[in-house]
């Protein structure tokens, strides 16, 4: 069971959210807040296992929270849940220590499945920004990019390429017709070549790399 915080100052979002994540007998709301600071302050009843965190809010605002959050409560998962998707609040975000980026016209699976995901430590991350959030962070990076492709085989470069456009392991599988439990494997062997350790840091190689198009569907 994923104990859930809600974080958001709109009212109907909040209710909307507790509809849908309710439907799942996995996912449990614990809570729901208005602002950061509210929040922070109900976290101590609530022991959520992840706060879904919206981030432009009166009081005290998603960024800051997350990074308080995750400064006072680093085993709790932070996942963000809003409208905005301009350069500084995906990067902010990221900074203070948020575990995904999404937007607010996410579907309802997908939703669900980035919670859980989320939860495990994976990092969920909306094909909306994913592009402005991998091509800031590859700036700063240097590999030598035939040295990294040449270490994968042509189906770990194709899983690759769709790991980092934000795809699950289930969405990955669906796309190029194996079981998730393969997929899954590939993922790992991905990690283990490239020396990475999660699915951010994989797929900013990928798009260093040029083995993943953010711009194709």
């Amino acid at each position: 069971m994923i104990k859930i915080l809600i974080c958001d100052d709109q009212d109907l979002v909040c209710e909307g959210l507790k509809g849908i994540l309710s439907t799942d007998t996995e996912l449990k709301i614990v809570g729901i807040a208005s602002d950061g600071a509210e929040a922070i302050e109900k976290i101590p009843d609530c022991q959520p296992d992840l706060v879904l965190m919206d981030l432009k809010m009166p009081v005290m605002n998603g960024v800051q929270a997350t990074r308080q959050i995750r400064q006072q409560y680093p085993r709790i998962e932070v996942l963000v849940l809003t409208t905005y998707d301009a350069d500084e609040w995906v990067f902010d975000a990221i900074r203070a220590g948020a575990r995904g980026y999404l937007l607010k016209d996410t579907p309802r699976e997908r939703l669900i499945t980035a919670i859980k995901e989320a939860a495990v430590g994976q990092t969920p991350v909306d094909p909306g920004v994913a592009g402005k959030l991998f091509a800031h962070v590859t700036h700063q990076i240097a590999v030598p990019d035939a040295a990294i492709a040449s270490l994968l085989s042509e189906r770990e470069k194709e899983v690759l390429g769709l790991l980092a456009k934000g795809l699950s392991n289930a969405e990955i599988a669906a796309r190029i017709y194996l079981s998730e439990g393969t997929v899954r494997n590939y993922v790992s062997s991905i990690f283990e070549k490239l020396d990475v350790e999660d699915r951010t840091q994989a797929a900013v190689l990928a798009i260093r790399c040029g083995l993943a198009n953010l711009s194709e569907p």
